[in-house]
């Protein structure tokens, strides 16, 4: 039987949702300011609204998107962002899967400390690594380039996928396994021919995580890159000495377009975003 949800939790849900979409509002209007509305005290809520002459229209502009796409070739960092996280993350869900796979089905000795290993791994501080990381990347030739992100990304990402995908793993009867094998599978033809298909939603919410981690990333493309492989969240911070003054249009403007792909992604993924972060919570 179906439970009605209650006005106040739905009035609770209402405010907390108008608190958290309320900056994201505010920064998708300030894009389409001028940089009088967007420096204006008081604050204007919308562009051009206390401008006399406009009492009835708003004065939406395009000038900081222009600004955006010709004086600071967004385009160009904005393409690296999405070619580094979109690999790195098909190559963490992919080697994370398998290696999940093989902590579920194989017992070993020294596999859990192996496990607590790999996790620890996610514990250790970026820029704890990121002086050696930058010697090394600078005599293997990996310095300021696109490979070299993503390799450090997939590795990063590494030890969150394994654990999360052996989670979802470990729910999968090994009957599958079994019946794949009778039916002529090897063992590997049975893991990516049966196994993975059912493994849909882990593989889903496995992926939104690493590709957010890795488009948020900023500490390692700041110190492993200079200008050809510079990502997003490194540019919009560099906006601010390359445009002297405090520019909040296009800063708004940039964040903008940094939110969509994620803001796509989870969009597109959120069914099996929702049942691939309960799978396994509720057994009968």
């Amino acid at each position: 039987m179906k439970q009605r949800a209650s006005w106040p939790a739905l009035g609770v849900l209402a405010v907390y949702a108008a608190v958290s979409l309320l900056p994201i509002a505010w920064l998708i209007i300030t894009g389409f300011k001028s940089p009088a509305d967007a420096t204006a005290l008081p604050p204007r809520i919308f562009p051009g609204a206390s401008a006399p002459e406009n009492s009835l229209w708003f004065r939406f502009t395009f000038m900081n998107y222009r600004r955006m796409l010709t004086e600071l070739d967004t385009v160009h960092y904005f393409l690296n962002s999405v070619t580094v996280s979109v690999l790195s993350t098909a190559a963490s869900v992919l080697v994370g899967a398998l290696a999940g796979y093989g902590f579920s089905r194989f017992r070993f000795r020294g596999s859990r400390l192996l496990q607590l290993f790999i996790l620890l791994t996610r514990m250790v501080p970026p820029m704890a690594v990121a002086l050696p990381l930058s010697f090394l990347y600078s005599r293997a030739g990996l310095f300021d380039t696109r490979s070299g992100l993503i390799l450090l990304y997939t590795c990063c990402n590494l030890s969150f996928s394994t654990w999360m995908m052996k989670a979802f793993f470990d729910e999968i009867p090994t009957a599958y396994d079994d019946a794949a094998r009778l039916d002529g599978y090897s063992r590997v033809q049975g893991f990516f021919r049966v196994l993975l298909p059912h493994s849909g939603p882990g593989l889903a919410a496995t992926a939104v995580f690493c590709f957010i981690s890795s488009w948020n990333e900023y500490a390692f493309a700041l110190t492993l890159t200079a200008t050809e492989a510079v990502t997003m969240p490194v540019r919009i911070h560099a906006i601010l000495g390359d445009m002297g003054r405090l520019p909040w249009g296009p800063l708004a403007a940039s964040a903008t377009l940094f939110l969509l792909p994620v803001a796509a992604f989870g969009m597109f993924m959120r069914r099996h975003l929702v049942r691939g972060i309960t799978f396994g919570a509720v057994k009968g």
